[in-house]
């Protein structure tokens, strides 16, 4: 008896133990540290469709566990051998309505989640949202700022609890934009204006990346977010003003070789430089777009829940 009681104490201390050992790496994974109100709301998407996953799994390797305890062959089992049984409504009706209930749960979920989070959606603010042109090339990412009239390579600079509205496209092949703490990823593609809605409640510096594979240096794809206050921002923009070259259409073309590149500011880029990223793909010169036009940043936009 005092056997088993250890035994039965090992194992739980074992189970203990492998629990807080998985739940451990939680602690590393972005998704999970949110700075956003984007973030947060598919942090918590996930963490309840990871729980209604476990109430069916849970009970699953549970029954599964016990069934082959109980039942394995031993040499003092008598119990008799009947393979032919009728079959049992109650037990049919847990094990199909349990799992039909859970994924309509998890439809109705889905579906709200993903009406709610739509990424051309504004965020509700009181402050103007700050616009933010991305173009993924290869292997690098530039990032223009319409309003300032400056542009950087692999970095971003943006204000803390202010919307930013990111209009997103690619002279290169398709990729998707990523920053884990702040919301989830867009796709970028040419001949496509996409759009996406972001806010930072925190100041730090944050991951991003692409997250879609685009050959060789595909791993290079990442880029740093600064989110500053206000006047940070503001003093960011003036050094680049004052102290950074211009981009220039040879320069532009230089940089969408492909290849990887270091960060890179610039204090002016070509008028309508990406709205000629977006059409250059299309026959005719009209490219298609995702949501709205190409020239869509100087367009007034309705605010509304994200």
């Amino acid at each position: 008896m005092r056997f088993n009681t250890w035994r039965t104490k090992l194992k739980l201390t074992a189970a203990g133990l492998m629990t807080a050992l998985l739940l451990s790496g939680c602690s590393n994974m972005m998704v999970f540290d949110p700075k956003g109100p984007i973030a947060a709301e598919q942090k918590d998407l996930i963490l309840i469709t990871i729980l209604l996953c476990l109430i069916i799994m849970i009970p699953v390797f549970a029954l599964t566990a016990f069934i082959i305890f109980r039942y394995r062959d031993k040499p003092t089992n008598k119990a008799a051998y009947k393979p032919n049984w009728a079959q049992n409504h109650l037990l049919e009706a847990v094990w199909w309505g349990i799992p039909i209930v859970i994924i309509a749960i998890l439809a109705v979920i889905t579906v709200r989640g993903s009406y709610e989070l739509e990424p051309s959606k504004a965020i509700e603010s009181d402050k103007e949202p700050l616009v933010v042109q991305v173009t993924a090339l290869d292997w690098k990412w530039l990032f223009q700022y319409p309003e300032q009239n400056i542009a950087t390579v692999n970095h971003l600079y943006i204000p803390v609890d202010r919307p930013i509205r990111f209009e997103l496209t690619a002279d290169a092949p398709m990729n998707s934009f990523w920053i884990p703490q702040l919301g989830g990823q867009i796709y970028t593609m040419s001949g496509m204006a996409m759009k996406l809605h972001l806010l930072a409640e925190e100041p730090g510096t944050y991951f991003g990346s692409g997250a879609n594979f685009s050959g060789k240096h595909f791993a290079d794809m990442t880029f740093t977010v600064n989110a500053v206050s206000e006047e940070e921002f503001e003093a960011w923009v003036q050094q680049i003003d004052a102290s950074s070259p211009e981009l220039t259409i040879e320069g532009y073309e230089a940089l969408a070789q492909p290849g990887t590149s270091e960060t890179l500011t610039f204090s002016s880029f070509p008028e309508n430089l990406f709205e000629r990223t977006v059409t250059k793909y299309a026959a005719g010169g009209h490219g298609a777009h995702g949501g709205h036009q190409a020239h869509s940043s100087s367009a007034a936009e309705p605010h509304s829940h994200h």
